[in-house]
């Protein structure tokens, strides 16, 4: 009788036999993100390619391609730059201030409108502080500049200056100060964008099962011991998650908002990263290849910082976003 050949068990599918019957499972959903897709690719990866301005001598009639290599002399001329280096100085100062005060202020505005009990009145407050996100930094610009107004010959200055010699102090013209500019920013940035940047945390607040504050009430807690014990530990996720993306950020400036109040009085405390890569690459200058290797170098710093808050929020034992 002949021997017949030993059946072995089929293994397990390759992984492009799965990817394959996943694909066929699911092809609708993955067709909705192909468009989105196909945009990130090109406008966000495709362009990257101008990066090498950064280390080539760019000359329009050769191209990006053709022109020749220089190595690092553009970052050794951005750190040569005392206009950098101010603009630098200013970036992380004015950032440092959001973070310490519009970062702190997001949190408890949305503690202090969750407290609300009348919910007609919490509508109203949410309403009001969520209208200046959606005007635009030039009209919010020009509404800051009218109620800063210096009083000259013509006019009686703006609503603040008003109050101000009513109490029978002298004027002041507040963003031709230096020493005021970087505060009128921090201050400027939170009214317009604060209601918006809240709405993570209300949307945590939201989620929180309300059986917890039901037994703590039980319990005979307060609303503060309520506020310390269950909501914050409840939201501390969302604040992680914010704290790190508010990071990501630290060497980015505003454009638009310093760009609409900024002037010359003020550059010493108000000239940005943001400004300085625009004055050297598009507002009248042509330095195409050092304006690339200060962004460069400054979204290296904010990934690299972004990536370090993440391992040391996850020490803490909480989520970050990777």
């Amino acid at each position: 009788m002949p021997r017949q050949a030993a059946v072995r068990p089929a293994g397990k599918p390759s992984w492009l036999r799965r990817l394959a019957v996943y694909l066929r499972k699911y092809w609708f959903i993955y067709m909705l993100v192909l468009p989105g897709l196909i945009c990130m690719i090109v406008f966000n990866y495709g362009t990257m390619y101008g990066i090498q301005l950064a280390f080539k001598d760019y000359s329009p009639r050769l191209g990006v391609w053709g022109s020749p290599w220089v190595g690092l002399e553009h970052f050794r001329e951005m750190l040569a730059d005392p206009s950098f280096i101010r603009a630098f100085k200013n970036t992380v100062l004015i950032n440092v201030y959001k973070l310490a005060f519009g970062f702190t202020f997001n949190i408890l505005l949305a503690l202090l409108v969750n407290e609300m009990k009348m919910r007609r009145v919490k509508s109203m407050v949410q309403t009001c502080v969520y209208l200046p996100y959606f005007l635009s930094w030039v009209i919010f610009a020009g509404l800051v500049q009218v109620f800063l107004e210096y009083p000259s010959a013509a006019d009686m200055g703006g609503v603040v200056n008003q109050v101000i010699a009513g109490l029978g102090f002298e004027p002041i013209d507040f963003l031709k100060e230096p020493a005021m500019f970087r505060s009128i920013l921090t201050i400027t940035n939170i009214i317009k964008t604060a209601g918006y940047s809240a709405i993570v945390y209300f949307a945590a607040i939201a989620g929180i099962d309300p059986t917890l504050y039901e037994s703590a009430a039980i319990d005979g807690a307060n609303r503060k011991d309520m506020m310390l014990h269950i909501t914050l530990p409840r939201i501390l996720p969302s604040v992680a998650v914010m704290l790190i993306l508010e990071l990501s950020g630290l060497f980015i400036s505003n454009f638009d908002q310093v760009y609409n109040l900024y002037s010359n009085y003020v550059l010493s405390t108000g000239d940005v990263l943001s400004t300085y890569i625009y004055r050297i690459g598009l507002g009248g200058g042509t330095d195409f290849e050092l304006s690339t290797a200060v962004n460069l170098v400054l979204n290296v710093m904010g990934l690299v910082i972004v990536l370090v808050a993440n391992k040391f929020i996850e020490k803490l034992d909480v989520q970050g976003i990777f």
